[in-house]
């Protein structure tokens, strides 16, 4: 009788059934350790502190747009070496031109991210310099200093090729 082995229950911690119901609560804490973490290292800011302010500004830039259109103003910007902007202003009206303008490049997702480059008169052309910013899909606003007029459009950053911005 004493070659029988007797076999008693197993410990807890050999058994599966445990194990398996531990994972899953322990998954969920890894889970939320991880978004903790994600959130912490890529803050992404807030997309826009005074979102009242702009909503009550929004006829503000429909009017900036309808002033375009009736001056009749688009122009051309092209990326070249060395990291230079170069944009053409054509208006189908006479236009002073103004010594500078401002071009934005806004990122639809990240606030953090937006540059606004001044672009300087240089005969009939705007001279500015490009900026260190991501790669990828990005908004450009351009405007005059007194905020008279807006041209728009999207575009994928690097340029390769000339991008037309219009009201």
């Amino acid at each position: 009788m004493s070659d029988i082995p007797v076999d008693g229950p197993q410990p807890w911690y050999r058994q599966r059934w445990p194990w398996f119901l531990i994972s899953l609560p322990a998954t969920a804490v890894v889970a939320g350790f991880t978004t903790l973490y994600l959130a912490v290292r890529s803050d992404d800011g807030v997309v826009a502190e005074d979102y009242y302010t702009k909503g009550l500004a929004i006829n503000q830039v429909l009017d900036r747009q309808e002033r375009a259109k009736q001056l009749g103003l688009s122009a051309d910007l092209q990326q070249q070496e060395g990291g230079k902007l170069v944009l053409t202003l054509v208006s189908e009206r006479e236009l002073a031109l103004p010594e500078q303008i401002r071009l934005a490049l806004v990122n639809p997702v990240r606030a953090g991210l937006d540059k606004v480059i001044p672009l300087h008169r240089s005969g009939l052309q705007y001279i500015g310099t490009y900026p260190a910013v991501p790669n990828g899909r990005w908004k450009l606003v351009l405007e005059d200093e007194g905020g008279i007029w807006q041209l728009f459009s999207e575009t994928q950053l690097p340029l390769a090729k000339a991008v037309t911005l219009k009201p």
